[in-house]
């Protein structure tokens, strides 16, 4: 791998979903050149074991680094909560690693002290307590309350996330009494971006909606500042890639990037 700033950066996600993190990092950084996996073949990890999730995500981690990518963005936040420390420790000084949990964290630590901060997001993240771990951590007297809201993902999958079957969905896991009392909510999955006009709407201005994508994406351009890493001769093009194709992927990818984008069937799983 070439540690030169003209590398690619790539970017990892059970699905498609990440590419809202995709999105919000060509936003941030318009001249880096980015190679997107999308591991739609094994989609959703949110309810798929940790060893499963860390071989995945090695096996992804490897073919990215393979593309010459000087960093690795695990934009899922049920790998980051399962295969961060393993991907990291894999990779070694080859790449750069980030994940999409740790810059919410430092978000927490200088906004949210001694505050109450909700947390939605799939079993397998809420389940590993690794927000709840790292918020401690901090020793900064955060309340965190994680909430696994497993019906939220296969229903943006499927297009229902404007409707009135979303606005009941919604509703009901928002007023559950765990969500009460806080002063902000984590959107602690990369498909509920999709969403988050609708759970604005259901808190008004007294709660703050945490979107990870932006936070992310800002997270990674000041790290690339830090380490000489921006890209300034940019012109590289864009690749996005799944490990399973269907019609119904390719026409959600407008949904989640906000534009039309080609996919390419990876032979990765075969």
């Amino acid at each position: 791998m070439s540690s030169a700033s003209t590398a690619p950066i790539g970017i990892f996600d059970s699905g498609i979903g990440g590419l809202t993190v995709a999105r919000a990092v060509k936003q941030e950084l318009p001249g880096e050149h980015i190679i997107y996996f999308g591991d739609t073949a094994h989609l959703p990890y949110g309810d798929k074991s940790t060893a499963a999730i860390q071989a995945y995500s090695i096996k992804i981690t490897q073919m990215l680094l393979n593309q010459g990518c000087k960093l690795i963005l695990i934009a899922c936040n049920s790998a980051s909560a399962a295969g961060y420390e393993l991907v990291s420790e894999y990779v070694g000084n080859s790449a750069k690693v980030l994940n999409v949990i740790d810059p919410v964290i430092d978000y927490l630590r200088e906004n949210y002290q001694g505050k109450t901060v909700g947390l939605i997001g799939t079993k397998q993240t809420v389940n590993s307590k690794v927000y709840e771990q790292k918020v401690q951590a901090l020793n900064k007297n955060i309340s965190l309350q994680a909430l696994a809201t497993p019906l939220l993902v296969p229903m943006i999958e499927e297009g229902f996330f404007t409707g009135d079957i979303s606005k009941k969905i919604i509703r009901k896991y928002l007023r559950d009494p765990w969500l009460q009392d806080m002063e902000a909510l984590i959107l602690g999955c990369t498909h509920y971006p999709l969403i988050k006009k609708s759970i604005l709407k259901y808190y008004g201005p007294m709660v703050e909606v945490i979107d990870s994508s932006v936070i992310v994406a800002r997270a990674l351009k000041g790290f690339l500042e830090f380490h000489n890493l921006i890209n300034k001769h940019p012109g590289g093009k864009d690749h996005f890639m799944v490990s399973d194709f269907t019609d119904s992927f390719q026409a959600s990818t407008r949904m989640f990037f906000g534009e039309k984008i080609k996919l390419e069937r990876s032979s990765l799983w075969d």
